[in-house]
C-alpha cells in the first residue's frame, strides 16, 4: 500500500511539473515575442511612413496563414491581460498563447475575428470581463479598438457565434466553467464591436485616391 501511495505521489509530481514547465514555457514565449512584435512594428511603421507603402490584403493573409505565426497583440487593460495571438488553435499554439481561429476574419477585414484561448492560462482573466470593457488588437500595421457588448455561455457545437454579423467584431472563446476539473463542457463567449474600423477603412480609401 505504501509503495502504491509513493507511486501515485511520483505520478502527481510529474504531472504537476509538466503543467508548470508548459506554463512557464508559454510565459517565456510571450515575453520574448511581445518585445519582438513591438520592435518589428515600430521598425515597419517607420518604413511605411517613409516609403508610403502599406501591406496588401494578399500579403497579410499569406503571412497570417502560417500556423504558429504571430497575428496580433491582444490586450485588455482593465484585466491586465496582454498576449500575442498566434495563427491556429492546435494544442501547440494554445500552449504558447491565444490562437486565431482558422476560417474567421483577420483584423480589419470587415468580418468576425475569432480568437480562442485556454481558460486556465492566458484567457483566465476573462472570468472577470464586463460589458463596455475595452479590448485592443494591434497588428503589425494597425491598431484596432473594440468594446465588449455581451458575454454568454454556449455548447461547444454552437459555432454560429463565429459567423459574421454585418459589422466588424471580435469574438473571444474559452472553456467554461473556469474552475472545472478536466475538459470543461461549455464555452464562454465574449463579443466585442470594433469602435474605429469604419474610420480606419475610410482613411485607407482616402489614402488610395
Amino acid at each position: 500500500m505504501k509503495l502504491f501511495a509513493n507511486f501515485l505521489g511520483v505520478v502527481s509530481l510529474l504531472a504537476l511539473s509538466y503543467v508548470v514547465i508548459t506554463f512557464l514555457g508559454g510565459l517565456m514565449y510571450q515575453t520574448l515575442e511581445q518585445k519582438r512584435f513591438v520592435s518589428e512594428r515600430d521598425t515597419e511603421g517607420r518604413s511605411v511612413k517613409v516609403a508610403g507603402l502599406s501591406t496588401s490584403p494578399e500579403t497579410k493573409s499569406a503571412t497570417y496563414s502560417i500556423p504558429g505565426s504571430p497575428v496580433a497583440l491582444l490586450s485588455i487593460p482593465r484585466l491586465q491581460l496582454s498576449s500575442i495571438v498566434l495563427e491556429g488553435t492546435d494544442e501547440r499554439e494554445l500552449k504558447l498563447g491565444p490562437g486565431h481561429i482558422a476560417g474567421t476574419s483577420l483584423p480589419g477585414d470587415g468580418g468576425n475575428v475569432g480568437v480562442a484561448g485556454h481558460r486556465d492560462t492566458f484567457f483566465r482573466p476573462l472570468r472577470l470581463i464586463k460589458e463596455d470593457d475595452t479590448i485592443h488588437l494591434t497588428t503589425h500595421d494597425r491598431a484596432y479598438q473594440y468594446r465588449v457588448v455581451s458575454t454568454k455561455i454556449v455548447e461547444p457545437n454552437e459555432v454560429q457565434v463565429l459567423q459574421p454579423i454585418g459589422q466588424e467584431t471580435l469574438t473571444l472563446v474559452t472553456c467554461y466553467p473556469f474552475d472545472f476539473v478536466g475538459p470543461a463542457p461549455k464555452r464562454f463567449i465574449v463579443r466585442a464591436d470594433c469602435l474605429d474600423c469604419s474610420r480606419q477603412k475610410a482613411t485607407q480609401l482616402g489614402d488610395m485616391k
